[in-house]
């Protein structure tokens, strides 16, 4: 067992090794995760099977995790700043927070904006009519939590900041639309250059 007087030299010469370091010298790799309470949305989706069936109309308290592997920033000596990364990704949940989730790729629907209404035909027979202010229309072909994973990764991407984006190796995130029951999505950032 070390004594006292030992630790504290060794807990000495670990930190400033530490402090010395440059962010790229370590070997290993770093990964945050944030799963928040306000990464909530409460919406309501339907989505086409095979076999020409689509499903009732139907709502989910869906809640969504975020995570980001990635170089250290050598100016924070952090991934991606927390406070910023929980600030977009509740705004992205508020975009389709209280929402009729429609999917706009999905060659079994169409969906048309009518004035303030959305019509949505299934297989060229009218299904439903909805106020506009009431629809997030996604670029999705379903509005399976698979696809609102990849949809909110690419969402997410394109509000993060892009030097920051950079040193990201991976975006992940997770929607689960019930207890138990989830999607996740994983992309891996291309090197530029």
């Amino acid at each position: 067992m070390r004594t006292r007087s030992e630790r504290t030299q060794g807990d000495e010469a670990a930190a400033a090794s530490v402090a010395q370091a440059s962010p790229t010298d370590a070997p290993g790799e770093f990964r945050v995760a944030v799963t928040k309470d306000s990464f909530v949305f409460a919406s309501a989706h339907f989505i086409t099977y095979q076999g020409h069936k689509c499903e009732t109309l139907h709502g989910h308290n869906y809640r969504v995790g975020v995570v980001l592997e990635g170089a250290i920033d050598p100016e924070s000596w952090y991934v991606y700043d927390f406070v910023t990364l929980k600030r977009t990704m509740r705004q992205l949940c508020d975009e389709i927070d209280h929402r009729v989730l429609l999917p706009l790729h999905n060659p079994k629907l169409e969906v048309r904006e009518e004035g303030d209404m959305v019509s949505v035909l299934y297989e060229g027979k009218p299904r439903y009519l909805f106020p506009r202010r009431d629809c997030a229309m996604l670029p999705v072909p379903n509005t399976t939590v698979e696809m609102l994973a990849r949809y909110l990764v690419t969402r997410l991407r394109t509000e993060l900041d892009p030097e920051k984006l950079s040193l990201l190796r991976v975006i992940e995130i997770e929607v689960e639309e019930n207890f138990g029951q989830s999607a996740v999505y994983r992309e891996r950032m291309e090197s530029e250059g």
